[in-house]
């Protein structure tokens, strides 16, 4: 979905706001949170280096972002403008400043997306930006909100938006499908020591970076983690909506987007009871535990009932939409942005 400068976009409560578009610079850090992002009806400036390392990955390769998220080069960032700066790292704030010879927040607008949950001494954990209060800190999950001690920055929460990947109805395997990115790296943040057990009852399909070697890791047999390493989006959504169900292990991560996309792909979906699950998927929708051994027999009984599986996953994705529609999301983004920018 992509809007243009001046068009006004109806609400989920069917009023209809003006949309003034604004010059925003930001970095592409999280692909599937700046893929609804650019949907808005703003210029996005995405710094890019010539190696497009961590602070200059320009534009997203395996996403099809519209054309109004425009790349600028490393050198001309100080050139361009913007009206609105969204920081969604510390070191972004000394960045910018650096590029832009303007400092964030006081020279010109600025947000912090906050991603992540805490790290550290969890509750107590200050929020980088706790000492300032010329930045407000944006949450995309109520959790983070209540999990990071934000001081006296000014604390919104812009709940995830999703792009609908439309509601496959396809031949399903007798698989689970799981995504997630690193998880030897991350392993229990992510659950991935959870997989082996889980495997044990149904078989797997893995997707995400980093994800071959996870099978001779856990020593898991032969064709029970099948892995599907780093796929452009489009072709993971095809090849998960093959799978009977989706399983959601993370511990302590914030809310995976995959979980959203798989609802609203149609899938019935089976959680751990950890951060902002209990919030994602309503009851009908699923189920959430914090027990994996409960978890991998629900998983089961989706993948050994496949008219179960298609009842629920119908009513995910019913539940993913209401929540997570892009619309929504937009239009909070607007309103805020506005906020900010006066």
């Amino acid at each position: 979905m992509t809007v243009t400068d001046g068009e006004e976009r109806t609400s989920p409560a069917g009023e209809r706001a003006p949309v003034r578009g604004r010059r925003i610079l930001l970095w592409h850090v999280h692909g599937s949170w700046t893929t609804a992002f650019v949907q808005g009806a703003h210029t996005f400036l995405l710094p890019v280096t010539p190696d497009r390392g961590p602070d200059g990955r320009g534009r997203a390769r395996t996403w099809d972002w519209p054309d109004r998220a425009r790349e600028v080069p490393w050198e001309e960032v100080g050139a361009s403008e913007p009206d609105l700066v969204v920081l969604q790292r510390p070191h972004e704030a000394g960045l910018a400043e650096r590029l832009l010879g303007r400092v964030p927040g006081r020279d010109v607008p600025a947000v912090y997306v906050e991603h992540n949950t805490p790290r550290g001494d969890v509750p107590l954990t200050r929020h980088p930006l706790a000492d300032r209060d010329d930045i407000p800190v944006v949450h995309v999950t109520g959790f983070n909100a209540l999990m990071w001690d934000c001081g006296r920055a000014p604390v919104r929460v812009v709940e995830h938006g999703v792009p609908d990947p439309g509601h496959r109805r396809v031949a399903r395997e007798p698989r689970a499908g799981v995504v997630v990115n690193e998880p030897l790296r991350r392993w229990r943040f992510t659950g991935t020591d959870l997989l082996a057990g889980l495997a044990e009852e149904v078989p797997l399909d893995l997707f995400g970076m980093g994800v071959e070697g996870v099978p001779e890791h856990l020593g898991t047999p032969q064709g029970r983690i099948r892995v599907r390493e780093d796929l452009p989006q489009a072709l993971m959504h095809d090849e998960l909506s093959r799978t009977s169900v989706y399983v959601h292990t993370s511990r302590w991560t914030s809310l995976g987007l995959s979980l959203i996309e798989a609802m609203m792909l149609g899938l019935p979906v089976v959680a751990l009871g950890a951060t902002e699950a209990y919030e994602a998927v309503p009851a009908g929708a699923g189920a959430v535990s914090t027990d994996p051994r409960f978890l991998a027999e629900a998983a089961r009984s989706f993948v050994e009932d496949p008219g179960l599986a298609e009842r629920v996953g119908a009513q995910a994705r019913r539940a993913a939409l209401r929540r997570y529609g892009l619309t929504r999301f937009l239009d909070e983004w607007d309103r805020l942005i506005e906020e900010v920018t006066g």
